[in-house]
């Protein structure tokens, strides 16, 4: 699942050009309806041509509520970046342009929009002259424009179609176990209570599960889930999702603020970072300046510590602590934004390198900046576990590869991420092992994110087919490998592993959540009964499978096969459990005492027709029981 951003000048057209994607109005806000300006988020969902449903987080244009553009985008998979036709590269134009490239978000189509108000085509090829001239050496360098008109409905397949091919470059957001939803919006509904919105990444979240409000250490409890206003059970990495939260009043909670499991985030209150100064920026960054931060949706002032000089010269890079005023949840690799407060001004961003360091560092030691650079790299350990996140699951041998460490550095830290539980081996029989740790280059491994993510999927297939096929045991596997869409070697593994923890049983070709057992409503119940008279009344010419059909369905019949009530003997016909096992005892004791039988001997034991015994007969040497010779059949 994926979240889409919009970006651009004020009046530009992005909330129409939403509006006429979605059906949905993203300004929500009177004063916004009224002044016909965005000025704080939107959202809107809609479906691309091939099937995903994706979010859409509507920021506002104008200047004086860049900060709340802010809030919203750091989010986001991709963006439309949109440029009016009428009017070219404008002001904020150029300051979302900036913000996308600190940000790193590099997916994205630039829709150039109220073309129907240009006659002449001349004109709109200079347009888009000067905005890729605009784009060059930013992360949209190479993003598709697409002309389009909202009024008119010019382009937007072309515009969709141009998002869904971006999007499927963008890989899927990765389920390290550990969500996080920064806090966007904070609102009430009557009878629910507190409900907050975000873009949840790094976990999934589960209806009744235990959450902590982050940086206030507040808990509650998860009450409901929904996505795109779809309620859920289950909310996955990457998707727009609305929290209603118990135990935690409205008052308590605000814009910023993160929902994550307990225990899993500590807020910082000082962080190490790499910074790019902005090349057309008004002044030098100087030592001790007074910014704010912009990290995920939350927005803390912020002094600046400047390592190893005094100050950045516009389009330098360097590196910073920042001393913050309140505490807020990062992560290592996270990106953020600073601005000057006053005048209000975009500075410049990076990534968050440290996001707990110790100490505060001495400004100009050689010690830190060199630790810092190392930092940046990441530890052998973090090199490796994002080789075997990217792999999903694979051989070891692939993954130590993959990460581009030298043998035994890569060896040392493997046996520090199995130690700490972050990788699994998913195949744990005769590998060879060392202090518990598998070792062989075959061994397939993947991360503990991973692993938890395609249990969950396995898990709610399997309950999502108990639900809409309540008389049926289960799935097949082979449908449940096709679900998951996991290779063979993956899926058997995954298989064993359910298996073994009691979560999934097998019963020949079907899969189903242990314990499961088919249940009968009492309509059903009834129905059964009747027809299990029928049965009886005639247990050795019992109803013929078409007779059964006929009077309970062909659902109920199958059911009743699959709970063994019934045991069919084909082609069409089906005794009750307890007569068939009485059928076959007597065939046995027959053969037994008289060494072979006939089918005429069995027709006049039981005083039933010719093909009653023909399919019984036929079915027992089909199950190995008795071997037909001629007219004859023995014990086998």
């Amino acid at each position: 699942m994926h979240v889409i951003g919009t970006a651009g000048h004020v009046d530009h057209g992005k909330s129409t050009l939403v509006q006429a994607l979605t059906g949905t109005n993203p300004d929500r806000l009177k004063e916004e309806r009224e002044r016909e300006m965005t000025i704080d988020l939107g959202f809107a969902w809609l479906k691309l041509p091939d099937g995903e449903d994706v979010g859409i987080v509507d920021v506002p244009g104008h200047r004086d509520f860049i900060e709340n553009m802010l809030a919203g985008v750091g989010g986001i998979d991709a963006v439309i970046f949109v440029i009016a036709a009428d009017e070219g590269i404008m002001p904020q134009t150029r300051e979302h342009l900036a913000i996308l490239d600190l940000l790193q978000i590099s997916d994205g189509v630039i829709a150039l929009t109220k073309v129907d108000l240009i006659d002449d085509p001349d004109w709109l090829d200079l347009v888009e002259e000067d905005v890729r001239a605009a784009m060059r050496g930013t992360v949209l360098e190479s993003a598709p424009i697409v002309r389009v008109s909202a009024r008119t409905r010019f382009g937007l397949d072309e515009l969709l179609t141009g998002l869904s091919t971006c999007l499927a470059k963008h890989p899927a957001r990765i389920d390290l176990g550990r969500p996080r939803l920064p806090i966007d919006r904070v609102f009430t509904i009557a009878g629910f209570g507190t409900v907050v919105t975000g873009t949840l990444s790094d976990g999934h979240l589960r209806v009744g599960e235990e959450i902590q409000v982050l940086p206030s250490g507040l808990r509650g409890r998860v009450r409901g889930l929904q996505t795109h206003k779809k309620k859920e059970e289950f909310a996955v990495p990457g998707s727009r999702t609305a929290v209603n939260i118990s135990g935690v009043n409205i008052d308590q909670i605000k814009r910023g603020d993160v929902i994550a499991h307990p225990g899993k985030y500590q807020p910082t209150r000082r962080l190490d970072v790499h910074f790019r100064l902005l090349a057309n920026i008004s002044q030098p960054l100087e030592h001790s300046t007074e910014v704010k931060l912009f990290l995920g949706a939350a927005e803390v002032v912020a002094r600046v510590r400047l390592l190893g000089s005094e100050r950045l010269a516009p389009g330098q890079e360097g590196w910073l602590q920042l001393e913050l005023s309140e505490p807020l949840v990062a992560v290592r690799g996270d990106r953020y934004i600073l601005r000057r407060p006053s005048p209000g001004e975009t500075l410049g961003g990076g990534v968050v390198i440290d996001p707990q360091p110790k100490i505060r560092h001495k400004r100009f030691s050689a010690e830190t900046i060199k630790r810092l650079e190392s930092l940046a790299k990441g530890t052998p350990a973090e090199i490796l576990f994002q080789a075997i996140v990217a792999l999903g699951a694979a051989p070891l041998a692939d993954a130590l590869s993959r990460s581009n460490l030298d043998n035994e550095t890569a060896r040392q830290a493997y046996q520090e991420l199995f130690t700490q539980g972050e990788i699994l081996a998913l195949e744990s029989s005769s590998v060879q092992q060392i202090e518990g740790i598998p070792l062989l280059p075959s061994t397939l491994i993947a991360s503990r994110g991973y692993w938890e993510q395609i249990v969950n999927h396995a898990m709610r297939e399997v309950e999502a087919y108990h639900r809409v096929n309540p008389l049926r045991r289960g799935l097949p596997r082979e449908e449940l490998k096709s679900r998951l869409k996991l290779t063979a070697r993956i899926f058997n593994a995954l298989m064993r592993k359910l298996v073994s923890e009691g979560l999934l049983e097998e019963s020949g070709p079907t899969v189903y959540k242990a314990g499961h057992t088919i249940q009968f409503s009492q309509a059903q119940r009834q129905q059964i009964d009747r027809l299990l008279v029928r049965f009886a009344a005639s247990p050795y010419s019992p109803p013929t499978a078409k007779d059964c059909i006929n009077e309970i369905g062909e659902e109920l019949y199958n059911a009743l096969i699959e709970v063994e009530l019934l045991v069919a003997i084909p082609p069409d016909l089906a005794f009750r459990k307890q007569d068939y096992n009485k059928i076959v005892a007597e065939i046995r004791q027959l053969i037994a005492k008289q060494g072979v039988i006939t089918a005429a001997q069995v027709r006049d034991h039981f005083n039933t027709s010719r093909r009653y015994v023909l399919a019984i007969l036929e079915h027992l040497d089909a199950q190995g029981v008795t071997l037909r010779e001629g007219d004859f059949r023995r014990l086998k």
